[in-house]
């Protein structure tokens, strides 16, 4: 199949070559012409002979000016029709003069199509007829039979010449719409190649964009892994190994704080393979997520020993595992907050399923924050059983909240972070002496939903 483009150049090289024709045919018709008449049929009268020459030449020079040296009068209408009627003026004074001047006839057919606007090209036509049916019958008649013969040859050439330019003009209309379809084929695959080249421009800018964002997205990933689990974690063992060092005189504590600390290394190594892997943490591959809690809040209990209780409450079933994986990580981060900073004697954790909502509730009892306070100096670490030592007349530290966004931790923006990321919200309430409620709210989409 060809393109627009070839056929807009195909068209270009027939319109070349028949402007090639056009321009020099009739100089070889009327040599021929002059030719024929002066070898084949010589005039008995030499002088005749040379004014019928004389007036050939006259005509070539008359097709030269107006056609040849200067092409670009071809748009001047009335300046054409001037040209067309002296050609067929001196077309006729040659027929008459010398018959075989019907070869150059023929350039009258030609021009008609070059020069005449529109259906003006019919009325060439039909003139040129008479001077070819003229030329056929030898000349002007002279009696009546050959004035029959004239007659009869000029209405032939007439009617054919008239009826093959009527298809001929059908078919240039065609060709010029044909032409029209080709050039817009061609405007409309240019802007197509320019939409393609700006559409694969735009596709490279979305892949390194898309690229850049799962880069950021992995990153933001991976941060919030390593604090749930390898910060936590590590937290944790430097607290049971520094209350290992205070006990180090009673042979029962010191060993169940070191005790202690080898299963928070074990549990933060389990779950730093899960998250290079970003698989779901253990508990929740092993259980469901309230027995995954259960577990979390006894083995946290048994660390810190603060009381803990989990209570249930509506219809328990499997949740998407970004939902339940959000709420763990929520717990973990609540629970490790109250054990840095709340000093709490009491700790409950409220897991609700509704009908399209699952809520986890952290409550504690311990010192409690004001939220709209000045932030504290910072204090230093603490040991297990240990309260954190507040700067005299400064509010308690806040429960990961305001103080770890300020330091540029991740506590208070992980758990929000988590919990925005599956359309959910996060509130906090606390006041100084009055313990902190955390609650987590989020979709409850159930598995394969």
């Amino acid at each position: 199949m060809t393109t627009a483009a070839e056929q807009a150049s195909a068209l270009s090289a027939w319109e070349r070559r028949e402007g090639t024709f056009n321009r020099w045919s009739p100089y070889a018709a009327l040599a021929l012409s002059a030719l024929l008449t002066v070898v084949a049929l010589p005039p008995a009268d030499g002088t005749s002979l040379v004014v019928t020459l004389l007036i050939a030449v006259g005509t070539a020079g008359w097709i030269a000016w107006f056609v040849t040296l200067h092409p670009h009068w071809r748009t001047r209408r009335a300046l054409m029709a001037v040209y067309y009627l002296g050609l067929l003026a001196l077309g006729a004074v040659l027929v008459v003069r010398a018959p075989l001047f019907g070869f150059f006839v023929f350039t009258g057919y030609l021009h008609a199509y070059a020069v005449l606007p529109g259906r003006w090209r019919l009325a060439g036509v039909a003139c040129t007829g008479v001077l070819a049916g003229t030329s056929q019958s030898g000349g002007l008649p002279h009696d009546p039979g050959a004035t029959a013969l004239w007659a009869g040859l000029v209405l032939l050439n007439v009617t054919l010449a008239t009826a093959f330019s009527w298809f001929g003009w059908l078919q240039d209309q065609r060709s010029a719409s044909r032409k029209a379809m080709v050039e817009q084929l061609a405007e409309a695959n240019r802007k197509l190649e320019a939409t393609v080249r700006e559409n694969a421009g735009l596709h490279a800018q979305l892949l390194a964009q898309a690229r850049e964002a799962g880069i950021l997205d992995e990153r933001q990933r991976m941060a919030r892994e390593i604090h749930d689990t390898l910060a936590q974690g590590l937290t944790g063992i430097i607290t049971q190994l520094e209350a290992a060092g205070q006990a180090r005189h009673r042979d029962t504590d010191w060993q169940r704080h070191i005790d202690n600390a080898v299963l928070l290394a074990r549990e933060s190594l389990s779950e730093a393979r899960r998250s290079v892997r970003a698989g779901q943490p253990e508990p929740l591959e092993l259980a469901r997520l309230p027995e995954a809690l259960a577990d979390l809040l006894d083995r946290w209990s048994g660390i810190n020993g603060v009381a803990a209780e989990l209570t249930c409450t509506g219809e328990v079933r499997r949740m998407h595992p970004e939902i339940e994986v959000t709420l763990l990580r929520t717990a973990q981060e609540a629970l490790a907050n109250v054990a840095k900073h709340a000093n709490a004697g009491r700790v409950g954790l409220t897991l609700s399923y509704m009908e399209d909502l699952v809520t986890l509730d952290v409550r504690d009892d311990g010192v409690g924050f004001d939220p709209a306070a000045p932030l504290p100096p910072v204090a230093p670490e603490r040991t297990a059983g240990s309260a954190p030592a507040p700067t005299a007349g400064a509010p308690p530290a806040p429960p990961g909240g305001a103080e770890d966004v300020r330091r540029g931790g991740f506590g208070l923006a992980a758990m929000r972070q988590r919990v925005q990321r599956v359309a959910g919200r996060l509130e906090i309430e606390s006041e100084p002496g009055a313990g902190t409620a955390i609650s987590a709210t989020v979709p409850a989409i159930a598995t394969g939903t």
